[in-house]
């Protein structure tokens, strides 16, 4: 028969379990899925149909304008007063960023002349366009 020491039962554990670590780690994962979309759209917009990306933007030079049917304009996030306010923003922006390009997100209940006032801007100061859109239907994102 074997016997049992006492010094066994005073062993450390030398394994972790990490079952609980994977389970939270695929939570968060599931909640910054989630939560990112709803956390780029400052104005509540519903944007027209089509259009596609048509060459690589780097990440660093992206700004995105937005203006909603009643006209307010907001730039990154931030809400502002009015259009010369948004042309005082974009171009300090520009100046610190030279490869700024512009993704307009305009609600398609807006006049015409709202969103082409930006398109307006940027072609003037210089800076590239990208206009936001849902895909059409029927076609992969």
């Amino acid at each position: 028969m074997r016997r049992f020491s006492q010094r066994n039962s005073l062993v450390t554990l030398n394994d972790i379990n990490i079952t609980p670590l994977l389970d939270l780690a695929f939570v968060l994962l599931i909640i910054f899925v989630i939560t990112t979309p709803i956390l780029e759209q400052t104005l509540p917009l519903t944007l027209p149909q089509g259009g596609s990306v048509n060459r690589k933007i780097n990440r660093d030079d992206l700004a995105t304008a937005e203006v909603d049917a009643r006209g307010r304009y907001a730039l990154n996030g931030r809400i502002l007063g009015s259009y010369e306010q948004l042309e005082a923003a974009l171009v300090k922006l520009k100046q610190s960023k030279p490869g700024l390009v512009v993704n307009i997100r305009a609600s398609g209940e807006g006049a015409y002349k709202l969103p082409f006032a930006i398109l307006n801007l940027c072609q003037r100061l210089g800076v590239g366009i990208s206009l936001a859109a849902d895909p059409a239907p029927g076609r992969a994102r």
